[in-house]
């Protein structure tokens, strides 16, 4: 029986990014990952403490005030404050990387991956997974503005929106190529997931997650009742997004990248 991440992301966070996070779990979980492993992107530690069922190596973030919360998940054997651009690793060090919904927040994107490429050894796999260019064209309320004729303001969300989960980087995947091959690294496979339908989903959830909000800050936690009971209902909801194939029109990509010997 497949393993199921779906539940274990829903007791942890906010049902829309929860789900997101289950989704690419399946895919992640399934990428054979040689040691050492880099993590570029750790966060919280949640995603890998709950995904690879073992500790990566390293795990790399810019944000030093997420790196008490990874520490006490122990997703990793290590935990380093780093800037991508600039990992404190000798050249050929790993034998493979991961990185999870990371790579379209930084501005200085082909820095960063010649950056992996340099700390990977030749051979390694690099698997990450990013929105595409889907992610800002399918989003529903712009859709909506749209088709009613709103243009300016549907361009208008679709900005702020951007600003708001600090998205810079949606690219296809000929760009995704020519980006990598850069970087010293050739695309072995890759596909899209996460459906329009998700999008709006994963979409709106920023508006109705706001309990989720409120109990973080009063609490420490996004779920203040992580039981069946109280899950039931969402669970039912966002069930249909997390059984989802890869399809031509998914809003998010997988890629699984090598590094040329």
């Amino acid at each position: 029986m497949a393993q199921d991440f779906l539940w274990s992301q829903l007791t942890e966070l906010p049902y829309f990014r929860g789900t997101l996070r289950a989704v690419e779990s399946r895919w992640m979980h399934a990428v054979p990952l040689a040691e050492p492993v880099l993590d570029i992107g750790s966060g919280d530690g949640h995603f890998a403490s709950a995904v690879f069922g073992k500790q990566l190596d390293i795990g790399i973030d810019p944000d030093r005030a997420v790196m008490k919360s990874a520490k006490e998940y122990g997703g990793y054997r290590s935990l380093l404050q780093s800037d991508g651009a600039r990992l404190p690793f000798a050249g050929d060090t790993f034998a493979s990387a991961v990185s999870n919904s990371v790579l379209e927040h930084i501005p200085h994107l082909d820095s960063v991956l010649k950056d992996i490429g340099r700390v990977l050894k030749p051979g390694a796999l690099f698997a990450f997974t990013v929105p595409n260019p889907g992610y800002r064209t399918e989003l529903s309320i712009p859709r909506i503005l749209r088709s009613i004729g709103l243009r300016t303001p549907a361009r208008w969300y679709t900005d702020w929106f951007m600003r708001v989960t600090r998205t810079v980087n949606l690219l296809d995947r000929e760009e995704w190529a020519k980006r990598l091959a850069d970087a010293g690294f050739r695309i072995e496979e890759s596909f899209h997931y996460f459906s329009p339908n998700a999008l709006a989903m994963l979409e709106w959830g920023h508006y109705f997650g706001f309990p989720c909000v409120l109990s973080r800050l009063l609490t420490g936690k996004w779920i203040l009742v992580g039981k069946r009971w109280n899950l039931w209902f969402t669970r039912r909801y966002v069930q249909k997004y997390y059984s989802e194939p890869p399809l031509d029109q998914g809003t998010y990509s997988f890629y699984l990248a090598r590094k040329r010997g």
